[in-house]
């Protein structure tokens, strides 16, 4: 058995024997072992923004969901890397997951990126029937069509769905596969990672005080057609709330789809999002609080380097209060289009130029008064360039 030389050098000043030498010399070799069957991925996000009409008054310009707003300027999004040991095939088969993501629109456990931790689970497969996928730990939410990761979205800037949907969960998820086209998931998490926008809305709360969710997502077949690889998902999640301190439960629902089109270059998506607050609603409100967006996609694969994407969403926030964080919103409606062109020019690099309008149907939401702070206007616009490099 050949030692490195930091080995060599304890044996010889008698720090440890051969033999623990070999047990320890072994044991990395198993660790180096599992390492190996390891993936490294990730990304770093970039981008420049232009917002005509804002002003010097700080933050005053940006009036828009979070997640998505920038003032005039540079900023670098995100870092995020993760580290996987995806499962085998074997009935018992295991694997993790562990990703952290840092900067200002990072998504983790802790909350506008304070731990850094984004994902962190278990996987394991139990045997039964056509085997059971359980997930263990923190992990993203089973609702909505965009995704927490940046570079898989079809836009730079996110939906108000985004906004409002749950972000992460810290919990046990089982997934069960009926068939090919038929998936099937539950799972049960803590109260305290999943509120509504950003994690942590609602405070570590009672044993019995849990999110519930499920959803049921289908697959066409090959059998399809024209249809063939169209997906259809339906997920609810139910979070309780603190009655004590006036912190609200919360019903989250989604519905969405994404189909191909007779033109094999464009590919059709359509969301349902729809948030309901109970127990009290947003600081005690008495009423409940609601609001739901319906939003369209389309892609477009115009070359092999170029495609065009382009997303038309509705809100229509029913709440007397405070419903945050679209706070801008309140007993009011709201639409946004936005238009993306991605480009692949360089290898592992994803570059995009966005053009997005939002508009509030009643008063003003955007912009600010420099001198009272106020909301000034009721449109904003934004021209975007976002540099991610993927690895």
């Amino acid at each position: 058995m050949k030692f490195d030389k930091w080995t060599v050098a304890l044996v010889t000043l008698g720090g440890v024997t051969l033999g623990s030498a070999a047990r320890a010399d072994e044991k990395m070799s198993a660790v180096q072992t599992a390492l190996s069957n390891s993936v490294l991925s990730g990304y770093v996000d970039t981008a420049a923004t232009w917002r005509p009409g804002t002003d010097t008054t700080p933050f005053g310009g940006v009036n828009m969901p979070f997640g998505t707003a920038k003032n005039d300027g540079f900023s670098l999004n995100a870092v995020d890397i993760a580290l996987d040991r995806p499962q085998d095939e074997s009935p018992w088969a295991a694997g993790y997951h562990a990703e952290f993501m840092l900067g200002p629109d990072a998504v983790t456990t802790g909350g506008f990126g304070v731990n850094g931790i984004r994902q962190a689970y278990v996987m394991v497969r139990t045997p039964l029937g056509n085997g059971i996928d359980w997930k263990i730990g923190a992990w993203d939410t089973i609702v909505g069509y965009e995704s927490n990761s940046d570079p898989l979205n079809p836009n730079y800037t996110r939906s108000y769905a985004w906004t409002i949907d749950p972000k992460l969960h810290t919990g046990i998820l089982a997934t069960y596969p009926f068939t090919g086209w038929l998936t099937v998931q539950a799972g049960i998490a803590d109260s305290s990672d999943t509120g509504f926008g950003t994690v942590g809305v609602n405070p570590a709360s009672f044993e019995s005080q849990k999110a519930y969710m499920g959803d049921v997502e289908f697959t066409a077949p090959d059998s399809a057609g024209l249809l063939k690889g169209a997906t259809f998902k339906v997920a609810v999640i139910d979070v309780a709330g603190n009655h004590t301190t006036l912190t609200p439960g919360t019903t989250s629902f989604y519905a969405g789809a994404t189909t191909p089109t007779p033109l094999s270059a464009l590919t059709m998506g359509a969301a349902f999002d729809y948030l309901d607050e109970h127990n009290g609603g947003y600081g005690g409100n008495p009423s409940n609080d609601s609001l739901w967006t319906v939003a369209l996609y389309s892609s477009y694969q115009a070359t092999d380097r170029l495609s065009i994407h382009l997303r038309a969403e509705y809100l229509n926030n029913m709440s007397a209060g405070p419903l945050s964080p679209l706070t801008l919103y309140p007993n009011n409606k709201a639409e946004e289009i936005t238009l993306t062109g991605q480009f692949n020019w360089w290898a592992n690099v994803l570059t995009r130029v966005e053009f997005r309008w939002d508009h509030v149907e009643h008063g003003d939401a955007f912009g600010s008064d420099p001198t009272t702070g106020a909301p000034n206007r009721g449109n904003d616009y934004m021209l975007a360039l976002n540099v991610i490099y993927q690895f």
